[in-house]
C-alpha cells in the first residue's frame, strides 16, 4: 500500500523510508523511539516500544526499513503506526522512485530552462555573477541542483530548490513585462538567488532532510546574503547600486520582520520577488497536501502553511466543470 492508502485498523508490512528519528522517554523512565516513516505519497508517525537500541541502529534518516505493525487513527493523538518489528529492507522489496518524492520535471529539463532564462539577462555584471553561482563547473552549482527547498512545507525533496527558484524566476520574468518601472534583470537574478542560503541550511540524507548547525545558528537569509555578497566582491567593477538592489531582494524576500526578514521589501523588484515566492510556496503546499491526501478524501487536514484545509475536487468533477 501507499502511505496515503493506510486506513484505521489496517496491518502494515512493507518497506518505508525513515525521515526522522527521535529517542524519547516514557513516564517510567524507559526509552521509546518515535519515527517518521513514509513514501512518496506521504509520511506517518511510528512508535517503537520494544528493542529500542536495536531499532535505533537500523533507523538512520534516509535508510529504508521493512516495518510491520498496526496503523490506527486516534481521536486525540491522530494517525500512528505501532511498530511490532523492524529490519533492513531488501533491495527487491522496494523502488526508490516509490519512496522519494520529487519534481514533475526532470533535473536535466530544469537545468536547460534555467540556462535559457539566464541567457535573457542583459546586464553583463549580473551575467558574470550568475556564471559564478550557476556555472556548470562552479562549486555551488552541484549543491544548488540537488538541494531541497524546505524540510516540510514545499518542494521538500531532491532538486526542490532548483524547481522552486526556477519557477519563481520564470514567473517574475513574465510579470516584469506587465508592470512599468521594474528592472527585469535585477528581479530575475534576485529570484534565482533569493533562497541560495538554503544550500547551507538543509542537509539531504537519502530522502531525509534535516537542518544543519549553520542553518539553526545563522538562518537561511543571512547565509544567502553573505554568500552572494562574497561572490560580488570577487567581481571587479560591480556597480554598488546594483549590488544594493540585489542584496535587498535576498534580505527582504520573506516579506515581513515576523517572518524572518531583517527588512521589508522597499523596491518594486523586491516586492515582486516576495509576492511570487510566497505564491510559489503556497501552491507547493497544495502539491504536498494532494500527495498526502488519503484515497477518497477531498479535504486535507488543517495545514499551518495555508492557515486552513485544502480542497481538491474529484477528477470527474473537474472534468464536468470544464465541459
Amino acid at each position: 500500500m501507499q502511505v496515503r492508502q493506510f486506513a484505521d485498523g489496517c496491518e502494515v508490512a512493507q518497506a518505508l523510508l525513515v525521515r526522522e528519528v527521535e529517542v524519547r522517554r516514557r513516564r517510567d523512565g524507559d526509552e521509546y523511539l518515535k519515527l517518521t516513516l513514509g513514501d512518496r505519497t506521504g509520511s506517518v508517525p511510528a512508535i517503537v516500544w520494544e528493542d529500542v537500541a536495536g531499532a535505533r541502529e537500523l533507523c538512520g534518516p534516509g535508510e529504508v526499513v521493512h516495518a510491520t505493525g498496526q496503523y490506527s487513527v486516534h481521536a486525540r493523538f491522530g494517525a500512528q503506526l505501532a511498530v511490532e518489528s523492524l529490519r533492513v529492507a531488501h533491495e527487491h522489496e522496494y523502488s526508490l522512485a516509490d519512496l522519494h518524492d520529487g519534481p514533475s520535471r526532470t533535473a536535466e529539463q530544469m537545468e536547460a530552462d534555467l540556462r535559457e532564462l539566464i541567457a535573457t539577462v542583459q546586464s553583463p555584471h549580473l551575467r558574470r555573477l550568475l556564471a559564478i553561482v550557476f556555472g556548470e563547473g562552479s562549486p555551488s552549482w552541484a549543491s544548488y541542483r540537488d538541494a531541497p527547498a524546505a524540510k516540510r512545507y514545499h518542494q521538500a525533496y531532491r532538486h526542490g530548490l532548483l524547481e522552486h527558484c526556477l519557477t519563481v524566476a520564470q514567473a517574475v520574468g513574465t510579470v516584469s513585462a506587465t508592470f512599468p518601472g521594474i528592472d527585469r534583470d535585477v528581479a530575475v537574478a534576485g529570484a534565482l538567488l533569493h533562497d541560495i542560503g538554503k544550500l547551507e541550511t538543509y542537509e539531504l540524507h537519502g530522502g531525509a532532510i534535516s537542518m544543519s548547525d549553520r542553518g539553526r545558528l545563522h538562518g537561511e537569509i543571512p547565509l544567502g546574503y553573505y554568500r552572494v555578497r562574497r561572490a560580488i566582491e570577487r567581481l571587479d567593477g560591480f556597480p554598488p547600486a546594483l549590488e544594493q538592489s540585489l542584496l535587498h531582494i535576498i534580505l527582504s524576500h520573506h516579506g515581513s520582520l515576523e517572518h524572518g526578514s531583517p527588512v521589508v521589501p522597499c523596491t518594486r523588484e523586491a516586492t515582486l520577488v516576495h509576492m511570487i515566492d510566497n505564491l510559489g510556496g503556497r501552491l507547493g503546499s497544495f502539491d504536498r497536501l494532494e500527495h498526502e491526501l488519503r484515497a477518497g478524501e477531498q479535504w486535507s487536514a488543517y495545514d499551518k502553511a495555508l492557515g486552513g484545509g485544502a480542497y481538491f475536487a474529484a477528477p470527474n468533477e473537474r472534468e464536468r466543470e470544464a465541459a
